[in-house]
């Protein structure tokens, strides 16, 4: 199994790292490139926005190659193969319609309206085609099961909420694609841990397709990854991410199931969706729409403070990291004190640093664009 999880990592990144030169070239020569001069953005020269091509790319055939052709695989506990395929369908059609939505997106735009009703669509299709919805909490909050009626509503909810907060910290050179990439490997870890190797194969492969766009995208950047980038990369860790929290308990092993996988989900993107939830908040109090443009996310006060867009992007890794890490060291037995525990330090570690005064003028010499999913912030 570990071998075969290898291959498929390095063949994703190696497909990213050879096809990028020329994507690179031909999205210059069609003038496939994101301006400077909006306020909004940090950039000051044209950079192509078409990498998102690539982490598609690189995702679907690594997966593809390295799926296992046996009718059932092994490895510790019995996973059905069929099912396993029966759900990449649903996932392969829905990571086309939101590439083909964002690929537009990033050449001409879309309306707010349409994104809208695309991601409904497609949420429908992994909830109720797919079935990937959540259906407890294991004990979080008190929670149990849910209904079903509730449960289509809210995982509808996550879905939108994960897909933007992904796309919104797309705003520094190597942020979104960096955060993409930790949350990747976290859960190809746990799912190779647990014995589902689908997954697992899965998840790698989104992961070597963005360690190989990390080598174009990180400071100075040569490519932007676009919508057609973030929207794969969202739709892809929605979908561990609910594979994760409703993993069947007698398919782990003692150790896997010291951690409790709600909070350990939300501990892999404790940043994107705290910085969402802030901005929202605060875009809502002044009674703006929260999909309006800003400069107000966390990724721009670290700026302000003087750090390079290579500094920042370092420090929320270490951040996302740490989070990660803490939640493994907190006990799942009690998963409200895991909870009360990892969210704290979490929330006060990220508001922490508006608690600092600016220095020295930040350094914006380049940037991504950091478009939101349903408008352009």
């Amino acid at each position: 199994m570990l071998p075969d999880l290898v291959f498929s990592f390095l063949t994703a990144f190696f497909l990213v790292v050879l096809a990028m030169p020329a994507l690179i070239k031909v999205a210059k020569l069609k003038h496939l490139v994101d301006e400077p001069g909006e306020a909004r953005k940090l950039h000051h020269r044209s950079i192509p926005t078409m990498g998102g091509i690539l982490i598609f790319a690189g995702t679907i055939i690594a997966y593809c190659l390295w799926f296992p052709s046996k009718s059932e695989w092994q490895f510790g506990q019995n996973y059905r193969l069929l099912d396993a395929l029966n759900e990449f369908k649903y996932l392969v059609a829905c990571m086309f319609i939101l590439f083909f939505m964002g690929l537009k997106d990033d050449i001409i735009g879309v309306s707010p309206s349409k994104k809208l009703f695309i991601h409904l669509f497609v949420g429908m299709i992994l909830v109720l085609m797919a079935d990937i919805r959540l259906t407890e909490f294991w004990g979080l909050l008190g929670i149990e099961e849910i209904s079903y009626p509730m449960s289509i509503g809210l995982s509808l909810f996550v879905y939108i909420v994960i897909v933007n907060a992904l796309n919104l910290i797309d705003g520094v050179d190597g942020l979104a694609a960096g955060i993409g990439l930790i949350a990747s490997m976290t859960f190809a870890y746990w799912f190779y841990r647990t014995g589902d190797y689908p997954l697992a194969l899965l998840a790698v492969g989104l992961g070597g397709s963005l360690m190989g766009f990390l080598l174009f995208n990180f400071q100075p950047a040569r490519i932007f990854m676009g919508d057609s980038g973030s929207l794969i990369i969202g739709v892809v860790i929605y979908v561990l991410t609910m594979k994760m929290i409703e993993f069947p308990s007698q398919r782990m092993s003692h150790t896997m199931m010291s951690v409790s996988k709600p909070v350990l989900a939300m501990a892999i993107l404790a940043y994107p969706l705290i910085d969402t939830l802030r901005v929202f908040i605060i875009r809502a109090v002044q009674g703006r729409s929260p999909f309006s443009a800003d400069k107000n996310h966390i990724h721009h006060k670290l700026l302000s403070l003087g750090l390079t867009h290579r500094q920042v992007s370092l420090v929320l890794y270490a951040y996302t990291v740490f989070i990660i890490i803490l939640t493994f060291l907190t006990p799942a037995s009690t998963p409200n004190l895991s909870f009360i525990i990892v969210g704290s330090v979490a929330v006060v570690l990220a508001y922490s640093v508006f608690l600092i005064r600016p220095g020295r003028s930040a350094n914006t010499s380049s940037s991504t664009n950091g478009n939101a999913v349903l408008h352009k912030p």
